[in-house]
């Protein structure tokens, strides 16, 4: 097997050869191409080029095109920061009320820059790389996430709260489902072999259950289904310990649930059996950044012995890994499952 069929078996709950591999590594990718983050996202071909050194010397079976979590934001108008060497992040909303949602216009989002390099990147990385290595289109955010930034994220918070609110939050949802389809259209089109987005904001270190059940899951659940009548398996990240919602999770019909290392994977392994992939989740700072070798092999046999016998499991980090990470952290991850 080569690495997409890998990935493409644990999707489908088929046996793989080997534990497959996909590193959530983009800010580490440019830290050892030596660009900056405002080099590396100003650029397609720099980006590909991050990527291909990436997989040049890890040999992952899948690549994880990111860039950031503010791409869709500046799209429909939020303004961002563009820090020389961190990822573009959130600076203040696109409306003060609420009620602004009631004169909020489609937003062709292909004509964004930020949407065109991220495209332009899977394109160059899939006509390099062809069908031997999965690539996964990050689609930024799911509407959930989406509508936090655009209404600023403690005031939306506080309309989740009040009652008087519900019909103009659902109506901003629905808008951001529909900007999210768009990016999902788009990535499909460029020749993605899977989706995804985070909807971190929508963990119960933030939100309720109930909350999440009735705010985020339902439009999850409607992204996944919209990327798969694309024919593209759809990937589902969220930080935190998501524990308390797995279950809901699975129902979203996700093809894979991307997974914190707070998460207990035990609990996730016997929820998500027969019904989506496992993604993660080593710990990226404390035991790939921070951790030594030695921590980093002893955590990766631990989470390899949960997934033992399931074939729905592809190894990665539960979240971004740290552009500091030590390199043979990483190697000794891969090492570790190659060998297991």
């Amino acid at each position: 097997m080569n690495g997409f069929e890998r990935i493409m078996a644990a999707l489908e709950g088929q046996q793989p050869d080997r534990v497959p591999i996909m590193l959530h590594n983009f800010m580490m990718a440019a830290r050892e191409a030596g660009v900056t983050m405002a080099q590396y996202r100003q650029n397609a071909r720099t980006i590909a080029d991050c990527f291909i050194r990436a997989q040049e010397k890890y040999g992952c079976d899948g690549i994880l095109v990111d860039i950031d979590t503010v791409t869709l934001a500046g799209a429909v108008g939020v303004v961002v920061d563009f820090p020389e060497n961190e990822p573009a992040r959130f600076r203040s909303p696109l409306f003060a009320r609420i009620e602004e949602v009631d004169d909020l216009m489609t937003v062709d989002i292909s004509t964004y820059r930020g949407v065109q390099i991220w495209l332009e990147a899977v394109s160059l990385l899939k006509a390099h790389f062809g069908d031997e290595v999965a690539i996964r289109g990050n689609c930024d955010q799911c509407p959930f996430s989406l509508a936090g930034l655009m209404r600023g994220p403690i005031e939306w918070m506080m309309d989740l709260l009040d009652e008087t609110k519900q019909t103009r939050v659902h109506r901003l949802l629905e808008y951001c489902r529909g900007i999210t389809e768009q990016f999902i259209a788009l990535m499909v089109e460029r020749g993605a072999h899977m989706v995804s987005n985070g909807d971190s904001p929508a963990a119960p270190d933030m939100i309720s259950p109930a909350m999440y059940r009735e705010f985020a899951q339902p439009y999850e659940k409607q992204i996944a289904r919209f990327a798969r009548k694309l024919g593209a398996p759809y990937i589902l990240h969220i930080c935190g310990d998501t524990t308390a919602i797995l279950a809901d999770m699975a129902d979203t019909d996700a093809s894979g649930s991307e997974l914190d290392s707070k998460t207990d994977s035990s609990r996730a392994r016997e929820i998500l059996t027969g019904r989506a992939a496992f993604f993660g989740n080593i710990d990226p700072v404390h035991v790939l950044a921070q951790g030594s070798v030695k921590l980093v092999e002893e955590k990766t046999r631990e989470l390899l012995r949960v997934f033992a016998d399931s074939p729905r499991f592809v190894l990665n980090a539960g979240c971004a890994i740290p552009p500091e990470t030590p390199p043979e952290n990483v190697a000794a991850m891969i090492r570790t499952a190659r060998e297991f």
